[in-house]
């Protein structure tokens, strides 16, 4: 088995329809990390309305995650065999579907349903979107389209909050949830319009790649190490993540005794320097073969932006902007990171190897707050902190022994792919 495919996919593709492909797809993600977020910033108005505490709304979002990786893991399969277009389509739909199925929740057990039903829509994007990319995008433009991708999720985090807030006050936290789904349903219109930039023959795949149904067994791939390194690097990246969105602002706020309004605002100072250093990533992942090289030293400026964060003492106004340091600089390795997978990723099966490696982040986002949250409780801030850095450091060494397992894997002839 090889890691790469013997033609380059998307060598033919013209500016444009690449273009058209990557904002689609990028559009759609945007939706699946907004769909992510609605439900924690009205967690004040659900906690009134159904009696119950935060461990408890906490909880839903378990049942979110959990669901997520288990589809996320099984969905590259589906992607493979049926195309990614119609599991994209129905991801958006689950989307829309859970959020009105929130919104007219009537008890406690009503979100839990709609949450397992936002799951199974959120857990096929990854599968869904790496695979258009690869087996479409000119070689010379992913970068660009991986860079778009990160973008793309990190302003659906950041617009979750913008949304469903405002209208909760304006209106009520029903109406917030339903409009929620209604703008999920719209984006799906969108791409139905433009379901020909979305379309792949999976068949004619199988052809070039010469690994039609019979040729090798499903699970093939799972045999190669590097996609587990490519796992266990991602399952750090969403330790990172949930730090830096749940307990880091917290933590530098009572080490350096930053206002609560400086506090609330670093996570999306951290998210926007993020998307920024996202564009300047994807020029620089057009190399691919210093796609290690660019993660390493994005995380290593990251890792001792964290340190100085936990152990150097500043003026309050200080820390948004370390944020916002190590934001840049975690965006500037996102595009190579993905190219990473890209590069250990064995022909037509590209739905099922990032169905499996995605699920790290799930699982990664499930264990920080078990970690972390506990450091938090026993008052332990400077640890939180450094922990994140260690956290960052770990995902240097992973990288590079994801090429080192690719690496061993080639043989003379396919080294050079």
């Amino acid at each position: 088995m090889t890691t790469a495919s013997s033609s380059p996919p998307g060598a033919s593709s013209s500016l444009r329809s690449d273009a058209t492909l990557i904002g689609l797809v990028g559009l759609a993600h945007a939706i699946s990390h907004f769909s992510q977020l609605i439900l924690p910033p009205l967690f004040p108005w659900l906690k009134d309305a159904f009696g119950v505490s935060y461990t408890e709304l906490g909880a839903v979002l378990t049942v979110f995650f959990v669901t997520s990786c288990a589809v996320q893991a099984g969905s590259g399969f589906i992607v493979d065999k049926l195309g990614p277009r119609p599991v994209l389509f129905v991801g958006l739909g689950c989307l829309g579907l859970a959020a009105f199925g929130y919104a007219m929740a009537s008890n406690y057990w009503g979100l839990v349903a709609s949450a397992v039903v936002a799951g199974v829509g959120n857990g096929v994007f990854h599968p869904v979107d790496y695979t258009l990319f690869n087996r479409k995008v000119a070689p010379t433009r992913l970068g660009h389209a991986y860079s778009v991708h990160g973008i793309t999720g990190s302003l659906g985090w950041a617009l979750a909050p913008a949304f469903v807030v405002p209208l909760a006050i304006a209106f009520s936290w029903r109406v917030a949830l339903a409009s929620a789904g209604a703008l999920a349903l719209v984006v799906l219109v969108v791409l139905w319009f433009g379901r020909a930039a979305l379309a792949l023959d999976v068949k004619a795949v199988q052809k070039a790649t010469g690994q039609g149904p019979g040729s090798e067994g499903a699970f093939a791939f799972l045999r190669i190490p590097a996609v587990w390194m490519c796992f266990g690097f991602f399952f750090f990246y969403a330790m990172v993540i949930s730090v830096v969105q749940t307990f880091a602002p917290q933590a530098a706020g009572r080490l350096h005794e930053v206002p609560v309004a400086l506090v609330a605002i670093c996570v999306t100072v951290y998210m926007v320097a993020s998307s920024v250093g996202m564009v300047l990533g994807g020029f620089l992942a057009s190399d691919p073969a210093r796609c290690e090289r660019i993660v390493g030293a994005g995380f290593g400026i990251a890792a001792v932006l964290a340190l100085v964060l936990g152990l150097a003492s500043f003026p309050p106004a200080v820390v948004p902007v370390l944020f916002g340091a190590m934001g840049f600089a975690s965006g500037i390795a996102g595009p190579s990171r993905d190219l990473i997978v890209k590069r250990s990723t064995p022909a037509n099966a590209s739905g099922r190897v990032y169905g499996v490696v995605y699920a790290g982040l799930d699982i990664g986002q499930a264990v920080a707050p078990l970690i972390f949250g506990r450091l938090m409780d026993a008052g332990q801030y400077a640890s939180v902190i450094l922990g994140l850095a260690v956290v960052q450091a770990v995902l240097i060494a992973s990288a590079f022994n994801v090429r080192r397992a690719r690496r061993e894997l080639l043989t003379p002839a396919s080294a050079s792919a």
